[in-house]
């Protein structure tokens, strides 16, 4: 009997989702009856706004909503995206240069096949959103790190990014707010990074899933509203998720060029056809309806990130840079490994998260997952008394 034929190659080399799996480890063990306060998953605790609910509640009623639209998006959704665009992004587009995904993942995924061919280079800033290398292997691309640590903020310069750059480099992702670690960049970074992109003709990526939640007046300035002549070489991501506390709903979307939204387009209409039309509506109604709830979870937030860098750090050999957008903190915690705690020396943050799990009962996100060693992601989307419970069980940990 013949063997059977292998599976694919190129789907068996990619990577579980190391945030999704933290996340599973400790819901998990939850359901076990173990007091797990997990900071893994980047997902707001608040319910999805009231008046987004009962919008999908009244699109149930509409026999329209059961049937196939296009595959691109429904035709009010997407202008409604392309307001948006103009008013946070300072881009005037058409909402036919607008494809509505199911998620932002998706707009990840599409994004890469869209410009990336066999062998090009990508520039991915480090620390890094875990599905990125993927998603670019899995057009075939290279991904190239260009590591910037706690002391730049996380951010890098031009300077890193120009020596970095080959003859084969085609594309850089550029993510302002980060995840995973908060940080934003000034108008003048951005500006600065695109002018080089724009002088280089190299394709952007970037990713504004995050762009509604900064802090402290900090303004996350779309690179498109920074160099405005990138738009023809730029792809801009987003979606209701995290603003709106909609990660269940699967609306993101992708902006960009027509030639490489016709792409897009194709490639969906193939893929997946068009995004369930009740959660559609939602979005719809999401992004043109009230912003009051929006607003009252991102000052939430803002409280809650102020807690955890204070309290964080408290903990003796835990450097904490303080974030400015998104919902998460990455500190440094070097200063921890190679030093014996509950009877074990950890060398590494994957060893470090494994015990801060089995002695704490806190979960949360090595830095390999994001790039180098040496960090942490915690996420503050969860509740105020967890939150605050979670890091005091670290500091009598690393006390």
């Amino acid at each position: 009997m013949t063997d059977r034929a292998p599976l694919s190659r190129k789907l068996s080399a990619i990577a579980e989702s190391a945030t999704l799996k933290v996340d599973a480890k400790a819901k998990a063990l939850k359901a076990e009856g173990k007091a797990v306060i997990s900071y893994a998953a980047g997902e707001p605790d608040f319910p999805t706004p009231e008046f987004v609910v009962d919008a999908a509640t009244e699109a149930l009623r509409d026999p329209a909503n059961f049937r196939y639209t296009p595959a691109s998006g429904l035709p009010a959704l997407r202008e409604a995206i392309a307001a948006k665009t103009l008013r946070d992004s300072g881009l005037d587009v058409p909402a036919s240069r607008v494809v509505v995904t199911n998620g932002g993942k998706q707009a990840v995924y599409q994004a890469f096949q869209a410009v990336v061919n066999p062998g090009d280079e990508v520039l991915l800033p480090a620390p890094y959103w875990t599905t990125y290398p993927e998603a670019i292997r899995l057009a075939d691309g290279v991904p190239v790190e260009v590591f910037a640590g706690a002391d730049q903020d996380y951010k890098v310069t031009v300077e890193q990014l120009e020596a970095a750059r080959t003859d084969r480099t085609t594309v850089l992702v550029f993510v302002s707010p980060s995840n995973p670690t908060g940080s934003v960049y000034t108008p003048e970074e951005t500006k600065a990074i695109g002018e080089w992109a724009l002088a280089h003709g190299i394709w952007v990526i970037s990713d504004e899933i995050y762009q509604n939640l900064t802090y402290e007046g900090a303004r996350a300035v779309s690179i498109v509203e920074a160099v405005p002549e990138l738009a023809e070489q730029t792809l801009l991501l987003n979606g209701v998720a995290k603003t709106y506390a909609m990660t269940g709903w699967r609306v993101g979307w992708m902006v960009g060029p027509a030639d490489a939204i016709a792409l897009v387009a194709n490639l969906q209409s193939h893929l997946s056809s068009n995004v369930n039309n009740i959660a559609q509506r939602a979005a719809l109604t999401a992004l043109s309806g009230p912003q009051i709830e929006a607003e009252k979870m991102r000052t939430a937030f803002d409280r809650r990130r102020r807690l955890i860098v204070d309290e964080l750090s408290m903990i003796p050999g835990v450097e904490v840079p303080n974030p400015l957008g998104a919902f998460y903190v990455y500190p440094d915690v070097r200063g921890l490994l190679g030093r014996e705690w509950a009877g074990r020396t950890p060398t590494t943050t994957l060893e470090l998260a494994d015990l801060i799990l089995d002695e704490a009962e806190v979960a949360v996100v090595p830095g390999e997952a994001f790039g180098p060693s040496g960090y942490l992601r915690l996420s503050y989307a969860l509740g105020d008394d967890q939150l605050l419970e979670g890091v005091r069980r670290l500091q009598r940990l690393f006390a």
